[in-house]
């Protein structure tokens, strides 16, 4: 990519620390069964540079989504904390969640879904302006939402026209419209390409890199597609039942993946030519993903994993310094895997 994120000396923008969300859910089917904990994050730590696309990855159920939610405030979470401009804002005052909303902005997954119906197109993508920068001349909020409609493909016509007009694109479109409208710093992107056709996904993905260039955006790019992922992402994070195992440079983790789960999903990934394909040896996972409510003991991943020992399932591996300072791997297995 163009854009040049900043250096690792630099502060952050945003500082994920120890995050965890966990839910209480009854434990039977009884009344009087009790309450049982679902760590659907479970101390999470990581942070977003100034211009940097760090490209969220893991299977369905991971936590993926839930832990955009809690950045954003849409899920509460236990523990940890959030640090936007070094300002916290998990237990922070209202003025500081102010900063947060104005700031942070986000992309869902479905298109259609996001976009209320009863609106039209100009009232969806002013909304977040119009609550924001409440200092804005109703004159120029229509200025300003049709500059930003241009910047995403759309145009004038497009103004009065409600989403169930549009197709799924063209709706993802008009929720990044209304995502950058309060000129954000972070905007966090919750599979948005998920449900587009494979056309249509690329056209997105090459917005988005555009767009971050123009406006010296940093990025958080949910995805199950490592492919996309590759694509826009300087940095990667691996995601398993909650928990971080893989977190580093796009190019070194895709290149020599440490962790045997990465390892697992990169080889899942089709190579487009059928000789390199069919040559190709897979790392095919056994089992069933783990109860998140009954979650085994020491690393979750050890009931899947090829290279598990008995040391496993002693205690929860902890992301480690691996290679250069960059990158951290929660594996105890690491060294001998590489020996």
């Amino acid at each position: 990519m163009s854009l040049n994120p900043a250096r690792d000396s630099a502060a952050p923008l945003l500082s994920v620390g120890e995050l965890k969300v966990h839910f209480s859910v009854p434990s039977g089917k009884l009344p009087w069964s009790g309450k049982t904990s679902l760590r659907a994050v479970d101390g999470v730590s990581f942070d977003v540079r100034r211009g940097e696309t760090v490209g969220l990855v893991g299977e369905s159920g991971c936590g993926k989504s839930t832990l955009a939610r809690a950045i954003v405030g849409l899920a509460p979470a236990t523990g940890g904390s959030v640090k936007l401009h070094g300002i916290e804002t998990v237990h922070g005052s209202k003025r500081d969640l102010g900063v947060l909303r104005r700031d942070v902005q986000m992309i869902f997954q479905d298109p259609l879904a996001s976009l209320d119906p009863r609106m039209t197109i100009e009232q969806i993508v002013a909304e977040p302006l119009v609550t924001h920068r409440p200092d804005v001349a109703r004159a120029d909020v229509r200025a300003r939402v049709l500059t930003m409609l241009e910047r995403v493909g759309l145009n004038a016509q497009h103004l009065r026209r409600y989403p169930h007009e549009f197709s799924g694109g063209q709706c993802q479109r008009v929720g990044i419209a209304r995502a950058l409208i309060s000129e954000p710093q972070l905007v966090i992107c919750d599979e948005p390409v998920s449900a587009l056709d494979v056309s249509i996904q690329a056209q997105i993905v090459n917005l988005l890199r555009d767009l971050q260039r123009e406006l010296s955006l940093s990025l958080l790019f949910v995805a199950h597609d490592l492919a996309v992922v590759k694509a826009i992402s300087h940095r990667v994070m691996v995601m398993y039942m909650g928990r971080v195992m893989e977190f580093g440079d796009k190019r070194d983790l895709y290149a020599s993946p440490a962790h045997p789960y990465t390892r697992a999903l990169l080889s899942a990934v089709p190579v487009p030519d059928p000789t390199i394909e069919r040559a190709r040896r897979h790392l095919l996972l056994q089992g069933e993903i783990p109860s998140p409510l009954r979650p085994p003991s020491g690393c979750a991943f050890r009931t899947r994993c090829p290279a598990a020992i008995d040391a496993c399932g002693d205690a929860q591996p902890q992301a480690l310094a691996y290679g250069d300072e960059t990158r951290r791997v929660a594996c105890i297995r690491v060294p001998v895997l590489e020996a």
